[in-house]
């Protein structure tokens, strides 16, 4: 019959968390999908490149949604059984209130690995994936990212500026900015000028205007009546490189391991195969290194701090105060386990003390719940 109880307390906490964990995963996904247009439309990406840009990055709302939806669950469902007797009929087959803070402490120990598994690994990869999309394609909608009495820089050392755009893509006024190295650049501006396709390479034909070339301080100038303006092989102003985030766990932890144990010089030539593994950006990785690895040890911490409202009956007249103080304490360890990246340094003493905040804040509220219920350190 225990065994039915826990089941059943079980089912009600997992199914919970995860409708809350998707569900709201799903709301916050939709509303930054739709900040992706931005890589469609502004920066001229086709389709395939957007759904794919968007989807890859569900994991990662996935992950930093995961300890709210738990902590948020199991408060919800401790209250709600607690208000419908539900937890009387635990305690009425003699099941002592130290057996379900253990049950719930091993349940939490699982989400730990498997929070560890999605930020360690899936996340990043991820990442970049998703980033690769962006590296290997082209701009394809030249003519969506074009505004008008806007100054657009999308395509890398080109700045195009028109007047007037109608529905139809023709532009009127242009200015043309062409960066081509630090001792020259090429200024064009034209009455007319419209997107063409020919063959596989996009031309911007530009009609009625005049071509300014400067090069080592020298000026030519050179009307037309008629000229094309190619785009082929042009790179785009996205952020293409791989970022820290999207490094592999095992590059990271090979990072780390090769700053403590090398030297300057040593440590510089047997880190450069590993992507931004330097000096100036070892507290980036070790930041990161933290996030994935340790914020997930606040999991257990988080799924403790609901059984504060077990320590007392509803019928208690501190019973209300119980819940909100247990309700801020599990708000701020949720905040405070976000916030302490910003405190990871290069210092390995320093940061050796903040990772085991998680691990102390546990045992003492563990042995706090074991005092309320009157047991002995012995019988833990």
């Amino acid at each position: 019959m225990k065994k039915i109880l826990f089941r059943k307390l079980l089912r009600d906490y997992l199914t919970f968390f995860f409708i809350a964990l998707v569900s709201t995963s799903i709301v916050i996904w939709v509303f930054q999908a739709v900040n992706f247009l931005d890589i469609m439309i502004e920066d001229g990406r086709d389709y395939l490149v957007y759904l794919n840009f968007s989807l890859l990055n569900f994991p990662k709302i996935l992950s930093k949604i995961f300890p709210f939806a738990l902590f948020f669950s199991l408060f919800y469902v401790t209250i709600k059984s607690e208000l419908n007797n539900e937890l009387i009929i635990l305690w009425n087959f003699g099941v002592h209130k130290i057996k379900v803070v253990k049950f719930i402490l091993k349940i939490s120990v699982i989400l730990l690995i498997l929070q560890i598994i999605l930020t360690a690994f899936v996340v990043p990869k991820s990442q970049d994936i998703a980033r690769s999309f962006l590296r290997s394609s082209t701009v394809n909608f030249f003519d969506n990212f074009i505004k008008q009495q806007k100054f657009n820089d999308t395509i890398k050392g080109v700045t195009i500026y028109a007047d007037k755009k109608d529905k139809y893509g023709n532009l009127t006024n242009l200015y043309l900015k062409k960066e081509i190295n630090i001792n020259e650049f090429q200024i064009t501006y034209a009455k007319k000028g419209e997107f063409k396709q020919i063959g596989n390479s996009p031309i911007l034909v530009l009609f009625e205007g005049a071509t300014i070339n400067s090069k080592n301080n020298e000026i030519t100038n050179i009307s037309f009546s008629k000229s094309d303006f190619s785009l082929a092989n042009i790179e785009t102003n996205t952020t293409t490189y791989k970022k820290t985030q999207e490094i592999s766990s095992l590059k990271l932890f090979l990072c780390i391991k090769n700053f403590y144990t090398l030297n300057k010089k040593e440590f510089e030539l047997n880190s450069k195969s590993i992507e931004n593994c330097t000096y100036r950006n070892i507290q980036n990785i070790t930041k990161e290194f933290y996030k994935r690895f340790i914020i997930p040890f606040y999991i257990p911490l988080l799924s403790l701090i609901p059984l504060l409202l077990i320590t007392t009956s509803k019928e208690n007249s501190n019973y209300s105060k119980i819940r909100i103080i247990a309700f801020l304490i599990g708000l701020f360890v949720i905040i405070f386990s976000e916030t302490t990246i910003r405190f990871i340094s290069q210092v390995s003493i320093y940061d050796l003390s903040i990772m085991t905040i998680p691990i102390v804040l546990l045992i003492l509220l563990y042995f706090f719940l074991a005092s309320k219920f009157n047991l002995k350190i012995k019988n833990l």
